[in-house]
């Protein structure tokens, strides 16, 4: 193996008075990563273009070369849950959601308030693809946590608005958004019938949710029901991503694993813990936890078999969107003392060469992405040559320089497909 490319999503982050005017990277002690920092180059990167806030899969798919054409995130994400697609399939990314009432429309939370568990999720799922009648064939799938697929089956159009379109608004999520009904770009009939379509699920799987038993224990608990389906980012071509044949991933989230397989890697994955309780925390540890021991093992098993391999690790963004900036430094010092450990203890004796960097920034006091740049740490089996903490203030000081997300890759010698 040549290299390993580590993604921490949502790594780039701002400075706070409460963390003493540092940001949770340069606040978190990590002792592994400032080894190989210290025997490499710095640098800061913006995945996809200066001034251009970017969504996980446009940065992915920008670091690795491709443009946004070349797939949708409910492509993506489909094939990443297992889902067989045929062109004219409409896949969409889903949220489980609160709204106040479907004639209103005020979206409460885009997530549920992180509270729903896996056995909640699976059984309204089961209930929408039971109960909801169309007139074509649907498949509607939770993945992880809130996050779902939904999949229209046949000739459809992707030349449609989601129900969710003012999801950003100067950078920050508006939480007082309402949800919009779907609508044609175009004046084909297949885009208006498309978003005929995908409203009539909507308000039909409304109307299975918001009654349902879970919904009513939720409530009477305090909790937020998942009473609607927000979607976005659909496609119905066949993804045309570059190849990386000679590359391994590990992946668990379906955005990941989807991209991963469609990019021609050889995909290492497990089961993501089942959120048993309604603390999405103790559940983003768990997983977390898990990640760190099979990313070491698989590195350690397979590290003769490929010459790069791709880790992304998703916890690491959560905290940003709740603004627990505390919690994004617990989550970095535990990869620090788990994954970055394993790797100062595996990378130099084999003289592999490890990046680390994030697909975006996603700063606690915005709780969204933002444009802002990330740092990027190129180890490269150089002599120790410097003493500074990796983090966003001495990465833009860093020899590295700027670098776009397209460039990445080839700048760092990690170009080869």
């Amino acid at each position: 193996m040549k290299g390993i490319l580590v993604i921490l999503d949502g790594l780039g982050d701002l400075a706070y008075k409460q963390l003493d005017g540092k940001s949770p990277l340069e606040k978190a002690e990590m002792p592994n990563l400032s080894f190989l920092t210290n025997r490499g180059e710095m640098g800061f990167m913006y995945p996809v273009r200066p001034g251009f806030i970017p969504e996980s899969d446009e940065a992915i798919m920008s670091l690795f070369g491709n443009s946004f054409d070349s797939s949708s995130r409910g492509q993506l994400e489909a094939v990443g849950a297992g889902i067989k697609l045929t062109r004219g399939d409409l896949a969409l990314r889903t949220n489980f959601a609160t709204i106040d009432s479907y004639d209103k429309g005020v979206i409460i939370d885009r997530r549920v308030g992180r509270t729903l568990t896996t056995k909640e999720a699976g059984e309204l799922a089961k209930e929408i693809n039971k109960k909801v009648k169309l007139n074509c064939k649907f498949i509607f799938k939770p993945t992880i946590q809130h996050r779902g697929v939904l999949v229209l089956k046949g000739g459809f159009s992707d030349n449609i608005t989601d129900n969710d379109i003012t999801y950003y608004q100067n950078g920050r999520i508006n939480m007082a958004d309402k949800i919009e009904p779907c609508k044609p770009l175009d004046e084909t009939d297949n885009a208006q019938y498309t978003a005929n379509i995908l409203n009539e699920f909507l308000m039909k799987s409304y109307g299975v949710l918001d009654k349902h038993r879970i919904n009513e224990i939720r409530r009477k608990k305090g909790l937020l029901p998942a009473n609607y389906i927000l979607t976005r980012s659909g496609g119905i071509e066949n993804s045309q991503l570059n190849i990386y044949k000679n590359w391994i991933s590990i992946a668990y989230m379906p955005l990941e694993i989807g991209f991963s397989k469609l990019s021609g890697m050889n995909v290492f994955t497990f089961d993501y813990p089942k959120s048993k309780k309604n603390d999405i925390y103790e559940n983003l540890y768990e997983g977390l936890r898990e990640v760190c021991r099979f990313s070491s093992r698989i590195l350690e098993k397979n590290y003769q078999k490929a010459d790069y391999a791709y880790i992304h690790i998703k916890e690491t963004d959560i905290p940003g969107h709740d603004n627990r900036p505390l919690d994004k430094i617990r989550m970095l010092e535990y990869i620090d003392k788990t994954l970055f450990k394993f790797l100062v203890n595996f990378a130099p004796s084999k003289k592999i060469h490890v990046v680390i960097t994030g697909d975006h920034s996603t700063p606690c006091i915005l709780k969204s992405h933002s444009a802002d740049p990330v740092p990027v740490l190129w180890y490269n089996c150089s002599l120790p040559k410097q003493n500074k903490k990796f983090c966003e203030k001495n990465a833009r000081l860093g020899k590295l320089g700027r670098i776009e997300g397209k460039d990445l890759l080839k700048k760092v010698g990690f170009d080869s497909k």
